[in-house]
C-alpha cells in the first residue's frame, strides 16, 4: 500500500525538463529531418552555439538556487571579451589576458554579492545597476570599436579549434558541468546553497554563513560569465561590446527550464545544461524553419514565459 502510494507521489516536475526535452527533439526531427536537422554536423552546431550560455548556466544555478538572480552575466561577458582582446593585443600573453578576463569577473560577481549582502539591495535591482555599468564600459572602452584577436593559438584552443572531431567549445562546456555537478552534488558549498535559498533564517540558526555564500555564488557567476566572453572573443577572433547581448535572460531560461525555483531552494546543474541546449535546439530549429528575425524573438520570449511558468507551477506543488 505504501509502494503505491509514492509510486503515485512521483514529482514529475523533476523530469519536466527531460519530457520537454525529448518530445520537442522528435517534433524537430519529424518536421525538420529533411532539413537537415539530424545531421551530426548540425547536432554539434547545436551544442556549439550554446557552450557559452551553458557555461554562465552552471554558476546561474548557484546563484539561483540560493534565492538570488544575476542580470549581469551578458554585459561581464562583453566587457571580458573587451579587457582579453586589449591585453592580448598589447603584450600577446594568454596567461594575462586569461588573468585579467577571469579576475575582471570575478570582481564584479563580488560586488554584486556585496551589494545585496551588506546594503540589502534587491539582487534583480543591484545587478541591474551593475549591468549598466558594465555595458556601458564595454562601449565607452574602445568607442564601440571592435577589437580584433591575431593570435592564433589562443583563438584554437579557447573556441575554434576542436579535439577528436568534438568542437573545444562543447569541450570545455563538459568540464564546467562536471565541476559544477561535483560541488553543487558532493560538496558542502552546495547543501550550504540550497539551505540559503530554502530558508535563510533556518540556515543561520544552523551554522550556515549566508552571507559568504552568497557572495560565493555570485563571484562564481562572474568568474564563469567572464570565461564565456574569453570562449566569444576566441570563437570570433575579436572583441566586441556586443556580445551577450540578452544572454542574461536566455541563462535565467535555461536555468529555471533545468529545474531550479525562482525562489531558491531547489537546482539541478544537469538540468541547466538540458535547458540551455533545448533552448538551443529551438533556435536552430526555428532558422531551419526559415522564420523571420522577428519571429525567432517572439518565440525565445514564449521560452521565457514558458520556463517561469514551469518554474510557478513547479513551487506551488512543492509548497502544496
Amino acid at each position: 500500500m505504501q509502494f503505491s502510494k509514492n509510486k503515485k507521489n512521483i514529482q514529475w516536475d523533476k523530469y519536466m525538463v527531460y519530457i520537454i526535452f525529448v518530445t520537442v527533439f522528435i517534433l524537430f526531427a519529424i518536421i525538420l529531418g529533411n532539413k537537415g536537422f539530424l545531421q551530426p554536423r548540425n547536432l554539434i552546431n547545436i551544442l556549439r552555439q550554446t557552450a557559452m550560455i551553458s557555461v554562465m548556466a552552471v554558476a546561474g544555478v548557484f546563484v539561483m538556487a540560493a534565492g538570488q538572480i544575476d542580470l549581469t552575466v551578458g554585459a561581464v561577458t562583453a566587457m571580458t571579451a573587451m579587457l582579453v582582446s586589449l591585453v592580448l593585443q598589447a603584450t600577446n600573453s594568454i596567461l594575462l589576458a586569461l588573468i585579467v578576463g577571469i579576475g575582471f569577473g570575478m570582481i564584479v560577481g563580488c560586488i554584486n554579492g556585496l551589494l545585496v549582502t551588506k546594503l540589502k539591495l534587491p539582487a534583480f535591482l543591484a545587478t541591474l545597476g551593475t549591468m549598466e555599468l558594465v555595458r556601458g564600459a564595454a562601449m565607452w572602452i574602445t568607442d564601440t570599436a571592435a577589437v580584433p584577436i591575431d593570435n592564433k593559438t589562443f583563438c584554437t584552443v579557447f573556441g575554434i579549434g576542436s579535439a577528436a572531431g568534438i568542437p573545444v567549445l562543447v569541450l570545455w562546456t563538459i568540464l564546467f558541468y562536471i565541476i559544477g555537478i561535483l560541488i553543487f552534488n558532493k560538496c558542502a558549498f552546495g547543501r550550504h546553497i540550497l539551505a540559503t535559498g530554502g530558508n535563510e533564517n533556518s540556515a543561520i540558526y544552523s551554522g550556515i554563513n549566508t552571507v559568504k555564500v552568497k557572495i560565493i555564488a555570485f563571484t562564481m557567476s562572474g568568474a564563469f560569465a567572464a570565461f564565456a566572453g574569453i570562449m566569444y572573443a576566441a570563437r570570433m577572433q575579436a572583441g566586441r561590446y556586443s556580445y551577450g547581448d540578452g544572454d542574461e535572460m536566455s541563462v535565467i531560461a535555461a536555468v529555471v527550464l533545468g529545474g531550479t525555483a525562482m525562489s531558491g531552494g531547489t537546482g539541478s546543474v544537469i538540468g541547466a545544461l538540458f535547458g540551455s541546449v533545448l533552448m538551443g535546439m529551438m533556435n536552430n530549429a526555428v532558422i531551419l524553419a526559415n522564420l523571420s528575425s522577428a519571429q525567432q524573438t517572439m518565440i525565445k520570449g514564449g521560452i521565457i514565459i514558458l520556463a517561469v511558468a514551469i518554474s510557478n507551477l513547479s513551487q506551488r506543488k512543492k509548497n502544496n
